[in-house]
C-alpha cells in the first residue's frame, strides 16, 4: 500500500511564487522562446544507451556521461516535450543543476526524437505511456534500490502524469516523487490554443518538423498515409485528426484528446508529485489548470506563478546574468523528497 505524504509534504498551490521573472522578459512569448534561442551554455557530454521495446523498436537514452550510475546517488529521470530531445536547452539545463547537487541523471528520447528514426510505424504522443513504463522497468532494475525523481516537460509531462495516474499504488517502491512542468493538462484545450491567434507561431513550427518526420516515416512504410494528404496539413487539430490519430489507433483528434489527456488521471496519482505552470502559458489556458484536483488530492503539490511562460521561468538582471528559476524549483522540491533515505 502506498504510503501517504506528511503533513509537511501537503502544500497545496502556493499563494505566493518566489519566481521573479526578468524585467526584460516580462512577456509570456519572450519568457517561452528565451531559453531555446539563447541559452548557449556548452554541452556536456552524455552517454546513449539503447533500450530495445517488446515491439522490435528502440528506445534511446543519454546519461549524463560524467556521473552515470553512482550507485549511492539518487538518479533523476527527464522526459522532454514536444520536439524535444535530450540535447533540448531545458534538459541539460536541468541535468546540469542535478549533477551540481549530487544527482546521477538521464534522459529519455522518445520514438524518432533521438536524430534517428524509428523502426515501427508509430511515433509518439502525448497519452503513450506504454514506453515509458518500460523505461522505467529497465532504469528501476538496473539500480536496485537506488532512489528515483522523474520529472517531465510540456507533453514529457501529460505523459509522465497520465503513467503515474494509471499506475496508481503500483509504481515501484524507488520511485519517490515527480515533477511535471507546463503541461497541457487538457489536450483539446492546448490544441485549439496553438492553432488561433498570436499562439499559431508555435504550432507552425511544431507541425514543420513533425511533418518531416512522418514523410520520412511513409517512405518507409508507403501504405501508412498519403504523402499529399500530409503536406496539405495546416493545423495542429488536422495533425492529429490525420496523423496522430490512425497512426495510434484512436478514432479521430477528439477521440485522441479525450483519452490522452493527463487531467483526468490526477486523483489517480500516488506518489507525491508537484506541478508548476504557469498562468500566460501561451499553450493552455489558465482556466485548464487543476486547481480542484490538488485540493482534492494528498500526493499533489501546485505552484502556478503569475507569469513565465512555457517552459521559461527565466531570471536574471540582464541578459548577460541569466538564471533559469525552473531547474532550481525543480531539484528544490525533489531534493526535499528523493533523498530521504538514500544514504
Amino acid at each position: 500500500m502506498a504510503i501517504q505524504p506528511s503533513i509537511d509534504q501537503r502544500v497545496h498551490t502556493k499563494a505566493v511564487s518566489e519566481f521573479r521573472p526578468a524585467w526584460w522578459l516580462r512577456g509570456p512569448h519572450r519568457q517561452t522562446v528565451w531559453r531555446r534561442l539563447f541559452d548557449r551554455r556548452p554541452e556536456p557530454p552524455l552517454l546513449r544507451e539503447r533500450v530495445d521495446t517488446p515491439d522490435g523498436d528502440f528506445i534511446d537514452l543519454d546519461w549524463f556521461a560524467s556521473v552515470r550510475r553512482h550507485g549511492y546517488r539518487p538518479l533523476l529521470v527527464v522526459l522532454h516535450g514536444l520536439e524535444g530531445s535530450s540535447r533540448s536547452p531545458y534538459v541539460l539545463g536541468l541535468l546540469c543543476e542535478a549533477e551540481r547537487r549530487g544527482w546521477d541523471g538521464v534522459a529519455i528520447n522518445f520514438r524518432s526524437c533521438s536524430g534517428e528514426i524509428n523502426r515501427r510505424p508509430r511515433f509518439y504522443h502525448s497519452g503513450e505511456t506504454g514506453d515509458l513504463d518500460h523505461i522505467v522497468s529497465s532504469v528501476v532494475s538496473d539500480n536496485p534500490g537506488r532512489p528515483i525523481g522523474l520529472v517531465g516537460y510540456s507533453l514529457g509531462g501529460n505523459v509522465l502524469l497520465k503513467w503515474l495516474g494509471e499506475h496508481g499504488e503500483k509504481i515501484p517502491e524507488s520511485i519517490r516523487a515527480a515533477v511535471a512542468v507546463s503541461v497541457p493538462f487538457d489536450l483539446a484545450a492546448a490544441a485549439h490554443r496553438i492553432d488561433h491567434g498570436i499562439h499559431r507561431i508555435y504550432g507552425q513550427v511544431f507541425l514543420r518538423t513533425l511533418k518531416q518526420k512522418v514523410l520520412l516515416k511513409v517512405k518507409m512504410f508507403p501504405d501508412l498515409l498519403d504523402p499529399k494528404e500530409v503536406a496539405r496539413i495546416r493545423s495542429f487539430a488536422q495533425f492529429d485528426d490525420r496523423v496522430t490519430a490512425p497512426i495510434h489507433g484512436f478514432k479521430d483528434a477528439r477521440d485522441y484528446w479525450t483519452r490522452s489527456s493527463a487531467g483526468p488521471w490526477l486523483e489517480e496519482i500516488r506518489k507525491p508529485t508537484f506541478l508548476l505552470n504557469a498562468y500566460d502559458d501561451p499553450f493552455l489556458p489558465a482556466s485548464c489548470l487543476p486547481h480542484d484536483a490538488v485540493a482534492r488530492s494528498p500526493w499533489l503539490t501546485a505552484e502556478f506563478t503569475p507569469r513565465g511562460g512555457h517552459v521559461g521561468f527565466v531570471e536574471g538582471r540582464s541578459p548577460g546574468a541569466v538564471t533559469y528559476w525552473v531547474d532550481r524549483r525543480v531539484l528544490a522540491y525533489l531534493d526535499s523528497l528523493v533523498r530521504t533515505g538514500s544514504g
